[in-house]
């Protein structure tokens, strides 16, 4: 560390998604960046798959699509209300989505953060692995001047530090700068990759080429607590996985292998990844509290971006492009900033905020800011009552048994008032619309 530069322009304290698009867009703008990763490698800590929104990644890097690791692009999208046996779905699948600039990707995260990683260097970025900021460096005024790390040395200066911790956020606790990240603000997600050839994946799910589905479900599986399940698929592997919020796993009996295990041997899921060989197991949390969840983001001499800021849309299980998007808007803040020869404190970094107001990040968190409540109190019913309801209903439609359609109709509406009654359907459609604006 003796032989390290000692100030920076900025560090940024995290090399995933956030905290890459950071590094980058400010080392390509110049500025002299020192990022900080504790993991051996930008990547090394994320084995499972993920989605690669390509829209956030191309305003940071417009020809990402010629190097990126990219696995598939995504051409349908599954949605599944399960209960114990069944599952009641939609599906959109669109040609229009091999399209010469794909919306959307199926990725690897070790692979791809690595890539991303080598981009931040190209860029001119200082990129320190095995390194764990132990806390922020404060002046008398309690301005955040720089980082201590467990390498042995001096403290490293910057008129500003960047927080793309991930959504712990330990570095900003240890710094008194947040408080201690609620249990009913994050899920616990259990993954496994399982390999098999990529002609079976594709005959399997109706695919060609580089052609791939994503598939999302809740319902039953989550043993009446707040959660999702999901499968991706990759060019020689599926991503698989379900997730909970802590809270609810602190208060059931049933743990997250168990889930994942109950997942993979449902009915609608076991055919999906039969004769395939499970060769990775990761566990990672999710920060799912919506925009109530937020903490604060700027202060003098810092900014928090990514996970780290609560920045997940739950809803539409969106990540990674929120993760980029803030990472890069807080670059542009402070290059800003910089080019002006402005002070980084709390009042002039706020302007990080309001760039964030005029994005879709701050416009969707808000719109469904009361969603993470209204599953919260209503969990026996929407993971468990009407993927059931959805399930009965959808056999005694389908089933041909010499009953008149209209008799079906009545069964079907009796089942509805009789397990909710008319005033409790019309509550919930209520809730759900109040929820959803």
């Amino acid at each position: 560390m003796a032989e390290m530069e000692d100030t920076f322009d900025a560090i940024v304290v995290g090399a995933g998604p956030s905290g890459n698009a950071a590094a980058y867009t400010l080392a390509k703008e110049g500025l002299s960046v020192l990022q900080i990763e504790r993991g051996e490698y930008a990547g090394s800590k994320n084995v499972q798959g993920a989605i690669l929104y390509s829209d956030a990644l191309e305003k940071i890097i417009p020809e990402f699509r010629e190097e990126a690791p990219l696995e598939r692009h995504v051409i349908e999208q599954r949605m599944w209300s399960m209960d114990d046996t069944s599952h009641t779905g939609m599906h959109y699948r669109s040609g229009d989505f091999n399209e010469e600039k794909p919306n959307r990707y199926t990725i690897l995260r070790a692979q791809f953060d690595k890539w991303f990683s080598a981009k931040v260097k190209e860029a001119g970025a200082l990129v320190l692995c095995e390194t764990t900021v132990t806390e922020l460096v404060k002046d008398l005024t309690g301005r955040v001047i720089g980082v201590r790390t467990d390498r042995q040395g001096n403290p490293i200066f910057a008129p500003v530090v960047i927080l793309a911790e991930g959504v712990n956020g330990l570095v900003g606790q240890r710094s008194g700068l947040r408080p201690e990240i609620a249990p009913e603000s994050v899920a616990l997600a259990v993954k496994e990759m399982h390999f098999l050839p990529r002609e079976t994946i594709e005959a399997r799910f109706n695919l060609k080429g580089n052609e791939g589905v994503v598939i999302e479900a809740m319902g039953t599986i989550t043993r009446g607590m707040t959660g999702t399940g999901f499968l991706y698929t990759n060019e020689e592997s599926i991503s698989v996985g379900i997730g909970c919020i802590v809270s609810d796993f602190a208060e059931g009996e049933a743990t997250p292998a168990e889930l994942l295990e109950a997942f993979k041997a449902h009915p609608s899921i076991a055919p999906l990844l039969e004769g395939s060989e499970v060769k990775e197991y990761a566990a990672h949390l999710i920060p799912e509290g919506g925009y109530k969840a937020i903490p604060q983001l700027t202060g003098d001499g810092w900014i928090v971006v990514g996970d780290a800021g609560q920045f997940v849309n739950a809803v539409h299980r969106e990540g990674s492009n929120l993760a980029m998007t803030t990472g890069r808007i807080a670059a542009e803040t402070v290059v800003a900033l910089h080019r002006k020869g402005e002070a980084m404190d709390g009042y002039t970094l706020k302007e990080y905020e309001r760039r964030l107001e005029a994005t879709f990040v701050m416009k969707d968190l808000k719109k469904y800011k009361g969603i993470p409540g209204l599953l919260d109190a209503n969990k026996t019913t929407f993971f468990g009552t009407y993927p059931r309801l959805f399930s009965q209903a959808m056999q005694t439609w389908f089933r041909v048994d010499g009953v008149d359609k209209k008799t079906k109709e009545k069964a079907i509406l009796k089942s509805f008032r009789d397990s909710r009654s008319l005033r409790g359907l019309l509550g919930d459609a209520w809730r759900v619309a109040r929820a959803w604006r």
